[in-house]
Formats: C-alpha cells, structure tokens, sequence
C-alpha cells in the first residue's frame, strides 16, 4: 500500500473515531430511535426538560401535537387549512406547550419569558402561585410588578411591591392611572393594600410623635383613640404625613366594603378634620367638604348615624346642579342607599334623578345589580320602554325572570 494513502487513511479513521466519540449523548439516542419518529420527539422532550431548555422545550411539543394529528413536524409557510376538529386539537396542544414551558421559564426566575407563554392560558391562578415563589431583588422587582400589578397576575402583592419599592406618591399615581379603570375586585384588592399601608405609617408616626413629648401610647391604642386623648397633637397646626397623600387614601378607600377598612378610613377622616384649615383642600361634589363629608360617608356604612348621614347626601344631590356637577351626587346617595339594605329606594332615586342626557347603557347595569338583591324590576323596565333601550328591556326581563325562579 502507498505509504502516503495509508498515512492519510490512518488520519481519516482516526478523525472519524474522534468525531464519534464527540457526538453528544442525546444524537446517539435519536440515531437509534430514526425509524420511530414518537419516540424519537419524546426523547427529545425529556432531554429539554432534563436540561432545562424552554424555548427548545417548547419547539418539541409542538412538535409532538403535530405527529399526533399527522401533519408535518415544522408548519411549511404555505400549509393549508386544516379542519376544525384539527384546529381545536392542534390549539389544545399549543396551550399545553405554552403551559409547560411558562412554567418552566418561571421556575428559573424569568418572568417576562415565563408570563410570555403563561398569558395565552388565561390561568391567572396558577401564574399568581409561580410568581409568590420568586424572592423580589433589585434585578427582578420591576419584572414582578408589571407582571403582578399591570398585567393584573396578582394585585395586592404587585401593588405592595410597587409601595414599598416607590413609595405612597407614585403608588396613588398608579393607582389612579392604571388601576382605577380596573374592575371592582382589582380596585379592592389596590386600595386595602394602600389604606394599610398609609394607615400604619401615619399610626406609627403618631405614636413616635407622643413618645417624644409624654408616656408611649398603649399598644392597643388605634389612630382615634391616640387623637381623641391628645388633642395637643394637631393644635399647632402640623401634620405627621403628606395630607395631599392623606385625601387621596381617604378618596381611593370608598370602593372598600369590610368593616376593618371603612373604621380605618373613618379614623383617616377623622384626622384630616383636625388639620389646619390650610390643609383641607375641598373636594368635588358631593365631597366639596372633605372630610366632614367623607366621615359620613364612611359612618352610614360602619352603622353610625345613618339617617344623618343619608339625609346629608340626599340634600347635596337635590341642592346640586346636574349640568355643574354631573351624577356624582345621584350616585353616591345612591350607592349608599344601596349599601345599607335600601336598595329598591336607590332604585326609585336614581331613576327619578338621573338627567335626560344620560344614556340608558350606561344607568341600566349598576341597577340591575340593585335589583338582583331586591327584586325592583319594574320601574326599571318602564325606563327602558321610556328610554327605547330594547336591550336594556330584554336584560332586566330576563334578570327579573331568574330572580323570580330563585325567590320562588
């Protein structure tokens, strides 16, 4: 044999043996599993989880879906449209992939990836669990509030991150530009958080406040009990905490419907009425009076002088001009009316204040919520014949109609 050819023979051997010896261990096992494409795919899943590799991860379940309803492992550009029992099944598949890898991207600490494919699920619940087990540091906590607090994951943590992260001014402005349009149990969740906080903050100052000029207050001693016992607190016309801070907790907490909420609120009011008058600042009807106005506002729905309070909102509603102030004074007598058992009243209120101007969709909702409750359907009824809202009309006949089937 010619030295050279086995020289170069030799080498090519050699080269050969080194290259297999290099392959990885994952293409030895798909070599062998060539003539079983199933298998060869689940292998291939079980070494992305193993390595944990989520977007490859991802790539070999969809992989999976498409050999189970026989279409090709990589979609072509000009694939033609299947049917729709194939569309369901290949999209039940996608979500399932989609699933399994946000989980996984979760579970390594990226959010925005994880939250990425988590999204088309629609499983809040689950995103909300996977999230309460990463530790918010400065790398990740602005990750964790848009995904918890504006992507609506998980509202109160989101929004007792961005609080103890920003602070109690650029929380209110959050609140007020990205929450306040929210639904009622988001807006809930935000404001107990903020009515905590600020309470807290303000007690805790309050009590450093006393420690320095008499005896600690008692542990068990609440913001009014402190402020009733020394009235010394407020008289030189200072303040413990931002009062611009102190109006807009009090405003935000009036979707709040516990009873611990509305005392804390009601004590906040009861603070504000003590500043100086500098620090006093009007609201807009029916709240131009602020705080004595939000005091009984916040008394009515704790028990406390109910009629007073009621007869308050009900003469602010009268004495006010629809065209100046808009609903607002129709709808907190209203509301109130309606929170404390008087719901077909609020009804009967409502429809006979409400301007000409107002469009029936947008008065007809909250009254059929007050009338699930009552059972006071037919002067709704009539104002949509009024009105000519046959939408309105066939809403509140067919809610009349389950009331009736579950009052009997």
């Amino acid at each position: 044999m010619n030295p050279v050819l086995a020289s170069d023979s030799a080498t090519s051997a050699g080269t050969s043996a080194a290259a297999t010896a290099t392959v990885p261990v994952i293409f030895k096992r798909l070599a062998e599993l060539r003539d079983d494409p199933a298998a060869m795919v689940e292998t291939a899943i079980e070494h992305y989880r193993r390595e944990g590799r989520p977007l490859e991860l991802f790539e070999a379940l969809k992989m999976r879906i498409r050999l189970r309803l026989g279409l090709p492992l990589i979609a072509p550009e000009d694939e033609p449209r299947q049917s729709d029992d194939i569309d369901r099944q290949l999209e039940a598949g996608l979500l399932a992939a989609c699933r399994e890898t946000g989980e996984l991207f979760l579970s390594q600490g990226k959010i925005r990836e994880g939250w990425m494919y988590l999204r088309p699920t629609g499983d809040m619940a689950r995103a909300a669990e996977l999230l309460s087990k990463i530790e918010p540091n400065d790398e990740n906590s602005e990750d964790l509030i848009t995904v918890m607090l504006h992507e609506g994951v998980d509202i109160p943590r989101g929004y007792q991150m961005l609080l103890d992260r920003n602070g109690t001014c650029n929380s209110i402005t959050t609140f007020e530009q990205s929450i306040a349009g929210r639904d009622k149990p988001s807006r809930m969740a935000a404001a107990r958080v903020l009515l905590d906080h600020f309470y807290d903050e303000l007690s805790e100052v309050v009590r450093g406040d006393i420690a320095r000029n008499e005896a600690p207050a008692d542990p068990d001693e609440s913001l009014h009990d402190m402020l009733t016992k020394r009235k010394w607190l407020l008289a030189d016309g200072g303040y413990h905490l931002d009062t611009t801070h102190l109006a807009a907790v009090i405003r935000i907490a009036r979707v709040l419907e516990d009873e611990q909420s509305l005392q804390k609120a009601w004590e906040l009011t009861q603070y504000g009425r003590r500043l100086h008058h500098q620090f006093q600042y009007p609201g807009d009807e029916p709240f131009v009076d602020f705080y004595p106005s939000h005091s009984a506002y916040f008394g009515v729905l704790l028990g406390r002088d109910v009629d007073a309070g009621l007869a308050l909102f009900e003469r602010k509603m009268r004495a006010s001009d629809p065209q100046q102030h808009g609903t607002a004074p129709m709808e907190v007598y209203t509301e109130l009316l309606d929170r404390v058992g008087r719901s077909a009243e609020a009804i009967d209120v409502a429809l006979g204040h409400v301007p000409d101007d107002v469009p029936s969709p947008r008065l007809v909702p909250p009254l059929l919520e007050m009338a699930a409750r009552c059972g006071h359907y037919e002067p709704i009824l009539d104002y949509c014949i009024r009105k000519n809202d046959p939408l309105g009309y066939a809403a509140a006949s067919a809610a009349a109609r389950v009331f009736a089937a579950a009052n009997g």
